[in-house]
């Protein structure tokens, strides 16, 4: 497929699509402000396209996207496969070797079957029906925040409620007291960062500091489950054993951190995006909160149409050829772009409309395959709580300024929401 004519977002941000090749820069205001201008353009040029500036395919269809995120000829991990020579990659930084640390043992990063061996182990605590007995607490916690700006008129949404919510209760869960949970989420930014296009020196040391302290902290943590067992999921994974082996520290603290992090970093962001769409769309959230069932559907719609992560990228296996010609071999990179699938116009009909009743609703926010993300039962719950919960005791509220989003494309996020009622 070719495209010879070069389309732009902006005099200041210009983005070109010819022959299938893509260049666009994920780090400029107006890209990311606004990549959904990008997606119209690659769904209608060619869904599956090569971004010169990541060097690597990229697939925007809803369709592909499912499909790669299921075909096991891809994967997260590859260093188990090949070594980085033949990978052509740059030997492992110095200073960012606490930060690496931290993803050798992810369970984002491991394929079977050291990710099926840690996977059994935390997925018990995050299976539907125990993050359901949450749901009290959650909405005790989103009540509780909301008393503490209530009578303001006004606030900055996203550090007040947003962030909060999902931080205590993943920490709670795992066994952490509450009043850590914004340290958490400030040593979880700091890592987040690493994962940008054009990671600076500076980010990466930030980043790798952030990585020291939070371990230490996790340390510190382990220790004092060893002399005193509680019921929570450090506990859990310290005690447990899987296939006849217990898990080693370095492995507890890896998927603790991956826990902690995860477990919040999306729902702030979806929450954000979510609360803002929903002000923006002029719909009556009476309506989009009338009940349960609608409620969820709300949140589905949220997920969908501003979603937290926009692309997640796998290494190819084994030498692959797909149905649609394409070809890779083993180490090649592909990037999933779940925020352009979500807005693929051959499956959601007016795709770039906010319309919490749509009858054709689904989403790749959470991925798919081995990989699917284990929080997701919980996310849904506290997004349903707190959205309802918001609207509810606040039926006035509204944008007090425009919201900006934050420059950090893979991620998808608010600076800030600043609203009043």
């Amino acid at each position: 497929m070719s495209v010879s004519t070069g389309l732009t977002l902006s005099a200041a941000a210009p983005f070109a699509l010819a022959d299938r090749h893509v260049s666009a820069q994920p780090r400029e205001l107006a890209f990311y402000r606004d990549p959904y201008a990008f997606y119209d353009a690659v769904h209608a040029a060619s869904p599956a396209f090569f971004w010169d500036n990541y060097d690597h395919w990229c697939f925007a269809g809803f369709k592909d996207v499912s499909l790669l995120l299921r075909d096991k000829r891809f994967g997260r991990q590859i260093l188990h496969l090949m070594s980085r020579e033949q990978l052509g990659m740059a030997p492992p930084k110095a200073h960012t070797a606490a930060f690496d640390q931290t993803e050798k043992y992810t369970l984002l990063n491991l394929e079977p079957p050291a990710h099926t061996r840690l996977r059994a182990l935390v997925n018990r605590a995050f299976v539907s029906r125990n993050v359901e007995q949450l749901r009290p607490r959650i909405e005790r916690l989103a009540n509780e925040l909301i008393d503490g700006f209530a009578a303001d008129g006004q606030v900055e949404l996203l550090r007040a409620f947003a962030a909060p919510i999902p931080a205590i209760v993943i920490a709670e869960m795992i066994g952490m007291p509450a009043d850590m949970a914004m340290q958490l989420v400030d040593w979880s930014n700091r890592m987040v960062a690493m994962y940008m296009y054009g990671v600076s020196y500076e980010t990466e040391l930030d980043a790798n500091q952030a990585s020291i302290e939070f371990m230490d902290y996790v340390r510190e943590m382990i220790a004092e489950r060893r002399r005193q067992p509680r019921e929570d999921l450090l506990t859990h994974m310290l005690t447990t054993e899987v296939d006849g082996e217990k898990l080693t520290d370095d492995e507890v603290i890896s998927t603790t951190i991956l826990l902690l992090n995860a477990g919040h970093e999306a729902t702030v962001h979806t929450t954000g995006n979510g609360v803002k769409a929903i002000l923006e769309s002029g719909l009556d959230p009476k309506a989009l909160f009338a009940d349960a069932d609608q409620t969820e559907a709300t949140v589905e719609e949220c997920i969908r149409f501003d979603a937290p992560l926009h692309m997640f990228t796998r290494y190819a296996l084994q030498d692959v050829t797909l149905d649609n010609g394409l070809s890779f071999k083993q180490g090649e990179t592909i990037g999933l772009m779940l925020g352009a699938a979500n807005r693929d116009p051959s499956r959601f009909a007016e795709a770039n409309r906010f319309d919490p009743f749509r009858k054709d609703g689904a989403n790749v926010s959470f991925g798919a395959g081995i990989h699917f993300c284990i929080g997701a039962p919980l996310a849904r719950i506290e997004l349903q709580v707190a959205m309802q919960t918001l609207f509810d005791r606040l039926p006035g509220l509204k944008l007090a300024t425009e919201p900006q989003y934050k420059n950090i494309y893979h991620f998808h996020g608010l600076e800030r929401l600043e609203v009043s009622w």
